[in-house]
């Protein structure tokens, strides 16, 4: 199940850059890297599968966005106890950090939230860091994709961004109301 979730992150991530014949299995992230993006940081261990990417001038060890991918394999909680993890985290790590639920629901029958973290000062950047998380309760693992900024974006900024984050999904080939796309040849 791990190695299915991993070659459809990979395949999706690039874009079905190179000529894919086999279809996806099992359960399965849907996601791109954005265009003048990179991976510039990757990790795999028996618990998670981690993706970083960044605009193609910047490295993730001085970067003002990111993007980040994450699945926890068999990982069991909701969306909402997800968002609740994350707070108690920012609020430990960030003095009058705050959140704010953009979405709560169904998408294409799995749970999912979307919503935004601020810390108004990182104290270790000196920068201010806002984050729009989507997370998604599958049955084989739990998605996170997050949209993050080392200054306050604009209004265009953030719908672009907000576009992306709704292509994001998971299917599931072996339920035929959740099925994946088919692969292009």
């Amino acid at each position: 199940m791990r190695r299915a979730a991993t070659l459809s992150l990979v395949l999706c991530l690039a874009a079905f850059a190179a000529p894919a014949h086999a279809q996806m299995v099992n359960e399965n992230l849907l996601v791109v890297v954005p265009d003048g993006y990179k991976i510039d940081f990757r990790d795999h261990n028996d618990q998670r599968l981690i993706n970083e990417m960044v605009p193609e001038a910047q490295k993730v060890t001085d970067w003002t966005e990111m993007v980040t991918v994450q699945i926890f394999y068999h990982l069991v909680a909701t969306p909402e106890q997800f968002k609740s993890r994350m707070e108690s985290l920012w609020a430990e790590s960030c003095a009058n950090s705050s959140s704010h639920v953009v979405s709560f629901g169904l998408e294409n029958g799995y749970p999912v939230g979307v919503f935004k973290l601020t810390c108004p000062l990182n104290k270790d950047t000196g920068k201010p860091e806002i984050t729009w998380m989507k997370a998604i309760q599958g049955k084989d693992s739990f998605y996170v994709v997050q949209k993050a900024f080392k200054f306050e974006p604009t209004d265009d900024d953030v719908a672009k961004w907000m576009r992306y984050l709704r292509r994001v999904a998971v299917c599931d080939s072996r339920v035929p109301e959740r099925a994946c796309p088919a692969a292009k040849p």
